[in-house]
């Protein structure tokens, strides 16, 4: 098996266990990724973006296969099982991913979906009707940004607080 269709299945196998910090460890500085839902991130907000996933997910389920990769570029198939937290909604999302590669590091990520699919179990009876309109897509690619924007900022680190020093408590 090549060194990045290994790479590929560490990534898959950490999303798995929920291992935001194995999965952005195989990400370049300079990393994007795009996806219908999050057009491009950059390496820090892509981290961002596994880390919410894995922390705010109760039900995800990932199922991953037909890997294949060489010195250049590489793919995959999965399939994300989970409940839309939005609307409580069933997801079942059949995604492919395309990776290219740099110095052994994912430097480009893009998943591809159906959104429309995807929009129609997610926001149910919306979705179905509306789910194909442009008007729905920008309005869940605003939420989802902002949604990302947050959990950046409630990530980061309080800018009172001196490096290595906890809070002091009274």
């Amino acid at each position: 098996m090549h060194p990045h269709a290994r790479l590929i299945r560490s990534f898959y196998e950490a999303f798995q266990a929920k291992d935001a910090e194995a999965m952005n460890a195989w990400y370049d500085t300079e990393a994007r990724f795009s996806d219908p839902v999050f057009p491009d991130l950059n390496a820090e907000q892509v981290k961002a973006m596994w880390s919410m996933f894995c922390s705010r997910s109760k039900n995800l389920q990932i199922e991953f296969g037909d890997i294949q990769a060489n010195e250049e570029e590489g793919r995959a198939m999965w399939l994300a099982l989970y409940t839309f937290q939005a609307t409580g909604q069933s997801v079942i999302n059949r995604i492919e991913s395309t990776f290219t590669f740099r110095e052994g590091k994912i430097l480009t990520h893009t998943d591809a979906f159906n959104f429309y699919g995807w929009a129609r179990q997610a926001l149910g009876f919306r979705g179905l009707m509306l789910g194909w309109t442009p008007l729905v897509k920008n309005k869940v690619r605003d939420s989802a940004r902002r949604t990302l924007e947050q959990f950046i900022a409630q990530s980061a680190p309080s800018s009172t607080q001196q490096p290595g020093r906890s809070p002091s408590r009274s």
